[in-house]
């Protein structure tokens, strides 16, 4: 500081506020540096609600740190495919990841069970059990192991059981049907007779509309809509009980994660509870309109019959079995999960079950109505 500078901040308040004033700019930049992160999701733009989510997130982060901490999104493909990104934040490629972490249960089964494995949680016990339960501190424990850090950053809710060319009614007639499924749901459709399908979202439409696939699971009403399924499968299942309340991850590259300002980690960790909640309420109003556009469009709703889930349910169990005999830490973190879930059904049936079922009923007979 010139002696000129130090006289005019003199008389202007004194020498503490001087001093003060030269202290306090280098100070507040060191408390809060200028960070810039790159984030690389597994979704595309397209996929508007789901891609939103990493959108969700730079922006929080972005208000909360003045601007200071920046998240650059980018699409699934623009820096690494959907299916690398877990591979990229580990090698540091890029610092942040938006995806699913049961698309690297190839990896590990562990994986799936931070996004969904069949017959799984809902989504609100997915949020229950990451955030009150052991879920964060369970699958953080894991992840770990692959240098990174991971927080719930988004929910579908209950997604829908797929689109079909022709109507499902017995578990025989899943028998020979090669349907678009994969990870551990697709083991287990595997055990009940389906020929499993790995095959890229973009490319389900042809293959439902040319038969080389005879069925196709994708998401739920308002992503389905987009890609016109409705026009070469009709008949349109639920519920998807392979994916009860999928959670979308945020994974960060765990050195660069611990090498952020405290107040920064603590805008990061609030900018994905939020993109988890926004995500969850944009599809809770999405769903319901596109739903009824695509009936009207001539989709056919299906329930899956009891026959059905049992069959589905039991190779589930056959197949957790089977992981939990040769992966202790499968074993291990499916175990509290299971017992978590007894202890929130036990309580949830108790009396949200029992309320929801009479509002139910009054919807179904026309008697929630607006004030006229």
């Amino acid at each position: 500081m010139d002696r000129r500078s130090f006289i005019k901040k003199v008389g202007a308040g004194g020498v503490g506020a001087a001093a003060a004033s030269a202290l306090a700019a280098p100070a507040i930049a060191q408390e809060n540096p200028k960070v810039t992160w790159r984030l690389t999701s597994s979704f595309p733009k397209s996929l508007d609600t789901i891609y939103g989510g990493a959108e969700d997130i730079a922006n929080h982060v972005s208000a909360a740190t003045g601007g200071n901490f920046e998240i650059q999104c980018y699409a699934a493909g623009e820096i690494v495919g959907g299916l690398q990104a877990l591979d990229a934040v580990q090698s540091g490629t890029v610092e942040a990841a938006h995806t699913c972490s049961y698309y690297f249960w190839g990896k590990d089964p562990v994986f799936a069970i931070g996004t969904a494995i069949p017959f799984g949680l809902n989504a609100r016990l997915t949020n229950a059990w990451f955030y009150q339960g052991n879920g964060n501190t369970l699958m953080n424990e894991f992840y770990d192991g692959y240098g990174v850090y991971g927080l719930p950053a988004g929910n579908t809710g209950a997604q829908m059981g797929g689109w079909f060319r022709k109507e499902v009614n017995t578990v025989e007639d899943l028998k020979g049907l090669k349907m678009r499924i994969a990870g551990i749901a697709g083991r287990v459709m595997e055990k009940v007779g389906v020929v499993p399908q790995q095959i890229a979202g973009g490319d389900i439409y042809p293959a439902l509309e040319k038969g080389t696939i005879d069925a196709a699971e994708f998401v739920g009403p308002y992503d389905d809509q987009k890609l016109g399924f409705y026009k070469v499968a009709k008949y349109y299942y639920y519920p998807g009980w392979w994916e009860g309340g999928p959670a979308i991850h945020a994974f960060f590259n765990k050195q660069k994660y611990q090498e952020l300002p405290k107040h920064y980690q603590a805008a990061l960790d609030d900018a994905c509870a939020f993109a988890n909640t926004n995500m969850m309420a944009k599809y809770d109003v999405k769903n319901p309109v596109a739903i009824r556009e695509l009936i009207g469009d001539g989709a056919v709703m299906k329930g899956y019959s009891t026959e059905i889930m049992q069959a589905c349910y039991n190779a589930a169990m056959e197949v957790y079995a089977e992981l939990g005999a040769e992966n202790p830490t499968f074993k291990k973190i499916y175990n509290d999960q299971t017992e978590y879930k007894n202890a929130a059904y036990g309580w949830l049936k108790t009396c949200e079950f029992r309320y929801d079922q009479f509002m139910m009923a009054l919807q179904n007979a026309g008697q929630i109505k607006p004030l006229s």
